[in-house]
């Protein structure tokens, strides 16, 4: 599989969310998680579910592959953790948020780990 653009990346991590708060992702609730029109996101996924990230289940939700809940669950883990360590070192909460959602997206594996061990969550 290709490497996911941040976009997708985003997609994946906000279905992951989802599941975990409401027990399923529709759709729908993507488009209203990121403020998107319901089009964009249906585009979206189906780019997704080609890719082989996402699947659509018996009720109509969003599954996420074992592929794609890999990727949500590492970009979700990156998020938690920058977004920590940011607070940590005197960032608001808001600002934090909005940061570890960019940074979690470029940031080199070396840094990520450092940050993660300074954090004491390796």
């Amino acid at each position: 599989m290709e490497k996911l653009r941040e976009s997708g990346e985003n997609y994946l991590e906000t279905i992951l969310i989802l599941e975990k708060r409401n027990g399923i992702a529709r759709s729908v609730d993507v488009a209203n998680e990121l403020n998107f029109s319901k089009p964009s996101i249906s585009r979206a996924m189906t780019v997704l579910k080609q890719a082989g990230y996402v699947t659509i289940g018996s009720i109509n939700q969003l599954v996420l592959t074992p592929e794609g809940r890999r990727i949500a669950e590492s970009v979700y883990e990156r998020h938690c953790i920058l977004h920590d360590y940011l607070v940590s070192i005197g960032v608001d909460d808001e600002t934090a948020s909005q940061d570890a959602c960019r940074i979690e997206h470029v940031i080199s594996d070396e840094t990520f780990k450092c940050i993660k061990n300074l954090m004491g969550r390796d």
